[in-house]
């Protein structure tokens, strides 16, 4: 069986990004980028909602080829591309998904059904970066396996809240990222 996980940087005060819906407000650090890598390699799909789909597609593919890139962004450019991508949306078309032709998408009303049948396969491990959204309802659902935050060292004081409602979990580890700027609390729900 496969696992679904998520991971997500947070700041300290818990928000997914900052005010008016700016990702560039939280802590990123280059043990950030290191961890992502190590999620992609050790997956077999890359799950996303529509919005953050929107931004990968249009960040991500070119970076490979930047030699001014540092190597690790290089290498999960590579990885984005290379990778079976599966975007719940239920606005996005097969002709928006170019560069990324591995691509399939499926209707929210239908994400439950496809990510179970998914998740009962042999393979690798099921990522989620960004998606907010949707990974919290999957949450809800009982289909995420882990979730793996990188909490940073900041206050951002307003933004969007990482999870609406309230659901117990699991503490499966707590450490500090090798560079000392991030921790990474992976759970479970309870």
């Amino acid at each position: 069986m496969r696992k679904l996980i998520v991971a997500n940087i947070i700041s300290a005060d818990g928000f997914y990004d900052g005010p008016g819906g700016d990702v560039m407000a939280l802590p990123f650090h280059e043990d950030f980028d290191h961890y992502n890598a190590g999620r992609l390699r050790a997956a077999g799909t890359l799950l996303l909602g529509r919005n953050s789909f929107d931004l990968f597609r249009r960040y991500w593919p070119a970076v490979a080829d930047d030699a001014s890139r540092p190597p690790v962004e290089r290498e999960i450019s590579r990885l984005n591309n290379a990778i079976d991508k599966l975007v719940v949306s239920d606005s996005l078309t097969s002709d928006q998904i170019a560069p990324w032709e591995n691509t399939a998408i499926v209707k929210r009303s239908d994400a439950v059904t496809t990510l179970t049948e998914l998740k009962a396969k042999q393979g690798k491990d099921i990522i989620v970066f960004g998606s907010r959204t949707m990974w919290n309802d999957l949450l809800l659902q009982g289909l995420v396996d882990e979730l793996h935050l990188m909490v940073g060292p900041s206050f951002l004081g307003d933004g969007t809240k990482i999870f609406n409602g309230r659901l117990p979990l699991r503490l499966l580890e707590s450490r500090a990222l090798p560079g000392g700027s991030l921790v990474l609390s992976r759970y479970a729900a309870a």
